[in-house]
């Protein structure tokens, strides 16, 4: 029934790429329009809600803790 918890995670929209699954590098930093898998999401556009947690945001980029 709807009751029961839900026992998957939470899907939500990876910060990282916006659920595109890849980045698009810079031009400063490849010398090239070049795009890459994210691999914040591992290229899946989605991270578990619970993951968010570990994802650091700097001036970098994103970062997910080791």
């Amino acid at each position: 029934s709807l009751m029961e918890k839900d026992k998957k995670t939470k899907r939500v929209i990876c910060p990282s790429c916006n659920g595109n699954g890849f980045i698009k590098i810079p031009y400063r930093l490849a010398k090239e329009e070049t795009v890459a898998q994210c691999n914040v999401c591992s290229s899946q556009g989605e991270v578990d809600e619970e993951k968010l947690d570990s994802i650091i945001i700097d001036a970098d980029g994103f970062h997910r803790l080791q």
